[in-house]
């Protein structure tokens, strides 16, 4: 087992961020804002987790070296320690390797995911849905939280939009390598001619900032819509005009809330929305820190494709950010996401960038 092995990072830096943050907890009214503090509780949480972790790593590193030094190959019980105390090793080598990804100041808040299908009418629909099931299945896979805030169905089949909070340890690290245009290749099962098709579908990260004292919302730049859900709920949901659609007049942003009976707790969902959306345009404008925070944008146009999923002449999946590849379409649809959200970070952080 080699030196460059051992996963190397600024300890330094991060102690002394340790030390800030706690000097901020031990500060007055720190618990006067629930949800500033336990973002503060969250990251303290997670650095020293990685400390701690790199910590026991070289302990243990330190200690197979001396194995290794006074071990001449004689004892072959000796042989069988070393070789459990490297596999053991690497394995937690590879963790923190995993945890270093995550050092974006947003990376462990929840997130909102949307789903559009492009043009392409009931083929791009259909495949929005299947998207929208796929990260069901991996939200699952992770044991995250899975709420559905609105969803209209389209007329044959599939989604014409969809918006869900995902909730969970570092979702919105993970999950912010997922935006961009999708692109689908497949012998349409609406086609009476059996054609292949090609179908988009964008998807949208949005993180949950809570209570962000920046962003002031003028309730004059306020369009506010009530209809009748059309998801599930009971008969309730489809005789009261419950569901809420708020337009932010200024910059045009939709949101729309639909899970509650209540209009009251639609429009407080709808509310929370557009402030997380907010505040991210409010970032994304900051050139200097765009990439520091949310990493390069991507282009939301039909053809501008992240990742290609071919179904026939041949089964592939492709990430054209990171060429990472797979002909295990099936697996993909079913969840297993997460080579390919790796494999984004990983380049991500190879490029220098904090995400």
């Amino acid at each position: 087992m080699s030196r460059s092995s051992v996963v190397l990072f600024d300890l330094e830096k991060l102690k002394q961020e340790i030390s800030g943050l706690e000097a901020q907890q031990n500060q007055e009214g720190f618990w006067n804002d629930q949800n500033a503090a336990l973002v503060v509780v969250n990251r303290l949480k997670d650095i020293k987790n990685k400390v701690d972790s790199y910590t026991e790593i070289k302990k243990e590193y330190d200690d197979l070296t001396e194995l290794l030094a006074s071990d001449d190959g004689s004892d072959p019980e000796m042989a069988e320690l070393i070789g459990e105390t490297e596999t053991e090793l690497e394995k937690k080598i590879h963790e923190l390797r995993n945890l270093l990804l995550f050092s974006g100041e947003y990376d462990g808040l929840d997130c909102t995911l949307e789903i559009h299908p492009g043009a392409g009418g009931t083929e791009a629909q259909d495949w929005s849905d299947m998207l929208l099931r796929m990260y069901g299945r991996w939200a699952e896979r992770h044991g995250f939280k899975w709420q559905v805030l609105s969803y209209e169905g389209g007329e044959e089949a599939g989604l014409k939009s969809a918006t869900v909070k995902i909730s969970g340890h570092n979702v919105y690290g993970l999950m912010k390598s997922e935006k961009g245009v999708h692109r689908l290749v497949r012998i349409s099962p609406f086609d009476a001619n059996a054609r292949r098709h090609t179908s988009f579908a964008s998807v949208n990260i949005v993180p949950e900032f809570g209570s962000v004292s920046d962003v002031v919302i003028d309730p004059k730049d306020l369009k506010i819509d009530t209809f009748r859900s059309g998801g599930a709920g009971g008969q309730n949901v489809n005789k009261v005009s419950s569901a809420v659609r708020i337009t932010h007049l200024p910059t045009g942003i939709v949101v729309q809330c639909e899970i509650e009976r209540s209009q009251l707790m639609n429009k407080a969902t709808c509310m929370e929305m557009l402030t997380n959306k907010l505040m991210q345009k409010k970032l994304e404008e900051r050139d200097a820190k765009m990439k520091s925070i949310i990493g390069e944008q991507k282009n939301i146009e039909w053809g501008s494709q992240i990742r290609s999923y071919v179904f026939c002449p041949y089964t592939l999946v492709k990430d054209n950010r990171t060429d990472f590849e797979t002909a295990d379409v099936a697996g993909v649809m079913d969840g297993d996401v997460d080579p390919f959200i790796y494999a984004y970070l990983e380049m991500e952080a190879k490029n220098g960038q904090v995400t």
